[in-house]
């Protein structure tokens, strides 16, 4: 069995626990520093719990020695300690950081990775899918002109006045609307502001509104500099909701009080597990003397699995990182040291046992009627 230590017990942590402990390909080791979130895993096969402070670095790296590979599903501030750790014990590593800098420091520790060792980050949805989709349009191209990434986690059912619960990360939700995002622009690299760049569309007959968040990019940007005309991602909302979002984060100023921000939507925006996750891709480019636009979109829902409900976030997130394990765990993936999800290429991805989470006979509706 691969030995897997997987840091972090909260959603999506309990999520890759379940798609991996039922393989019987892995063995799974859970660590927190709660010991209350270890308690649901009691009964789990193929699975050891561990009350773990990821801050420690002595016992992390004592620990992830006796395992194969490292997957941290914590907050993207443990990410760039976690890497170096996981580089030094000699395993590979693996996380769902939307966050540019953590990513440029996960970067630089992969510079020491061991031969025949790999060190992924932004193995979620986005990014992470949605890079792996746009790499695979982008190459079906002589010429690029235009890549446009829009996805959202959104609640089947709003009911405030947002239109929007909880689905991930709090910590993660303010950053991406906080932090300034990586675009290309007219052929040069630029950052643009986030809650920008509005615009609105339709999909199945419901009205959706997108606009700049940082981070959905990942390394997109460094793959297609000098290829590519426009390049840019924005994430998916029901209509009305930018605009009481930038009240809060700009005029409010509390960008400036994040912490401030986060206790007030935790406070009164709840958590739902029946969300329903939106991914469209969408590359115009030059192909055999023609200009050609390919779309890709999804729908994906909240799904039960052996009686217990799981959110779209929570089934997509997981998914794609336990994709990207596996393909490198079976020799699917080739490389070493730092590697970026648009090296995966999609028809792997979806053929894979987790990566077909993302299929239509898994709960998700393709739609060619998506219009920007």
């Amino acid at each position: 069995m691969h030995r897997v230590l997987l840091l972090g017990a909260g959603k999506i942590g309990r999520m890759i626990v379940q798609l991996l402990s039922e393989t019987e390909d892995y063995r799974v080791t859970v660590a927190d520093a709660q010991p209350m979130l270890l308690e649901r895993f009691a009964d789990s096969a193929n699975v050891s719990r561990l009350v773990l402070d990821a801050s420690d670095d002595r016992a992390v790296r004592t620990v992830a020695r006796q395992h194969d590979s490292l997957i941290s599903a914590l907050s993207f501030r443990f990410n760039p300690l976690l890497a170096r750790l996981a580089v030094e014990a000699g395993v590979n590593y693996f996380d769902l950081t939307e966050d540019t800098q953590t990513t440029l420091r996960v970067r630089q520790a992969a510079e020491h990775a061991q031969p025949q060792r790999v060190v992924m980050p932004q193995c979620g949805l986005a990014p992470g899918f949605i890079s792996i989709v746009a790499q695979h349009l982008a190459t079906d191209f002589d010429t690029l002109e235009t890549v446009k990434m829009r996805v959202g986690a959104l609640p089947q059912f709003p009911t405030n006045a947002l239109k929007y619960n909880l689905t991930w990360s709090t910590d993660g939700l303010i950053n991406e609307y906080c932090n300034p995002c990586d675009a290309i622009h007219q052929g040069q690299r630029v950052e643009v502001l986030p809650l920008e760049g509005l615009e609105h569309f339709s999909l199945d007959g419901v009205r959706y509104e997108a606009f700049h968040t940082s981070g959905g990019l990942g390394t997109l940007c460094d793959t297609l500099q000098g290829r590519v005309n426009e390049l840019n991602y924005k994430t998916i909302r029901y209509q009305g909701h930018r605009d009481l979002a930038s009240f809060l984060i700009n005029d409010l100023k509390l960008n400036r009080r994040r912490g401030l921000l986060k206790e007030i939507l935790e406070d009164a925006i709840p958590v739902t597990f029946q969300d329903v996750v939106v991914v469209f891709c969408s590359v115009t480019g030059q192909r055999h003397g023609q200009l050609v636009q390919v779309n890709d979109a999804r729908k994906i829902y909240s799904r039960s699995i052996d009686e217990e409900p799981w959110s779209a976030i929570q089934v997509t997130t997981a998914s794609s990182v336990c994709a990207a394990l596996d393909l490198w765990v079976a020799g699917d993936l080739t490389g070493e040291g730092f590697m970026r999800q648009e090296q995966i290429p999609l028809d792997k991805f979806l053929a894979n046992r987790f990566g077909r989470a993302f299929h239509c006979d898994a709960g998700t509706r393709y739609s060619s009627a998506f219009n920007i």
